[in-house]
Order: C-alpha cells, then sequence, then structure tokens
C-alpha cells in the first residue's frame, strides 16, 4: 500500500510526496529533495525543519517535549501549530496529513 503527506513549499508549491511508516517526516521531505535544511540531521539540535501542520493533524501526535519546545524557541514565526518534522514519526494512520514548511533561516 502507499500512503502520502502533502507539503506546501516555501514558495507556496504543492508535493504529494509518498511515505513509508516508520521513517520521520523529516527524512521524507528531505528523501523527496525538497528545501528542507534539516541541518541537524534529525537530532533535535536545530529548527531548521519547522513546520506548520494543518490543524487537523495536530492532535494525532504527541504534544512537543522540552528539546523540541527548547528548539522551537529558536525558530521563526513560531505558531500553535508549529512543530518539527524530525520529531514526528510517520505512521499508517497519517496518511493524507498535510503541513507547510516553516520559514528559511
Amino acid at each position: 500500500m502507499t500512503y502520502n503527506i502533502l507539503v506546501t513549499d516555501h514558495n507556496g508549491k504543492e508535493h504529494i510526496l509518498e511515505a513509508t511508516p516508520g521513517f520521520t517526516i523529516m527524512e521524507i521531505i528531505r528523501d523527496a529533495g525538497l528545501d528542507l535544511e534539516a541541518i541537524c540531521g534529525g537530532c533535535c539540535a536545530c529548527a531548521t525543519c519547522h513546520c506548520y501542520l494543518n490543524e487537523e493533524w495536530t492532535d494525532k501526535f504527541e504534544k512537543a517535549d522540552d528539546d523540541e519546545e527548547a528548539m522551537l524557541d529558536q525558530a521563526y514565526e513560531v505558531k500553535k501549530n508549529s512543530r518539527l518534522t524530525c520529531r514526528l514519526n510517520f505512521s499508517e494512520e497519517l496518511d493524507g496529513m498535510k503541513l507547510i514548511l516553516g520559514p528559511k533561516f
């Protein structure tokens, strides 16, 4: 079975990406070749994989832990639905989820 996520890039273009359960959202976006810095490689040590989850998907994930909150404090234009894609694990239940990439550093 094929699973997908819908990602809106920095230019407002929407991309449908094939998503594999067990991968992080960051890995899915990066492997698809979209412009996502993810400088720390997924260690939650930067905020360059910042995204905005569509409101309907925010409750599908556990709340951000203290480490993620600390990194989000360094991101630009943080909102209620801001998350780090390196902290979001994709599962089958997330098929069709939508997000917008956060501002570039």
